[in-house]
């Protein structure tokens, strides 16, 4: 894949947990059409932790973007919830909660990771996304 090709990728989803293995899949499908599949495995990890956030954490709707420009993949996903994230905290610290680990696993597989307020079709939320080098 040529370095310089850019292309972008929107899923608008429900807010049902469902959406979640549906834009984990969408995303398989479009990395592998577009000869990416070397960021499959940590890509799918990334979008599930933020999808299911976005989905859990919110009652309205939720968006799963994609996009590659410049040899990185950014992963991002737009929830209704404009209240900022909580910071992550380090993996080892998490042994033994059984919520709080998905953007402590962001921060570790990413190369780097943020978010944003963002309105969307007229819903205010947050867009939280994520980073990946094509050399990951």
């Amino acid at each position: 894949m040529p370095e310089n090709e850019s292309w972008e990728y929107s899923l608008c989803i429900p807010n049902d947990l469902r959406a979640v293995t549906i834009s984990r899949r969408t995303l398989r499908l479009i990395l592998t059409m577009h000869g990416l599949i070397r960021l499959v495995d940590v890509a799918e990890l990334l979008a599930t932790e933020l999808v299911s956030n976005a989905v859990r954490h919110t009652k309205g709707p939720a968006a799963l973007r994609v996009r590659w420009s410049a040899g990185v993949l950014r992963i991002g996903a737009w929830g209704a919830d404009p209240e900022p994230p909580e910071p992550p905290r380090l993996l080892g610290q998490l042994a033994e909660s059984e919520e709080g680990r998905g953007l402590a696993l962001v921060r570790a597989c990413a190369d780097v990771w943020g978010w944003q307020l963002l309105a969307r079709d007229g819903n205010r939320g947050k867009y939280v996304w994520c980073e990946l080098a094509a050399a990951a």
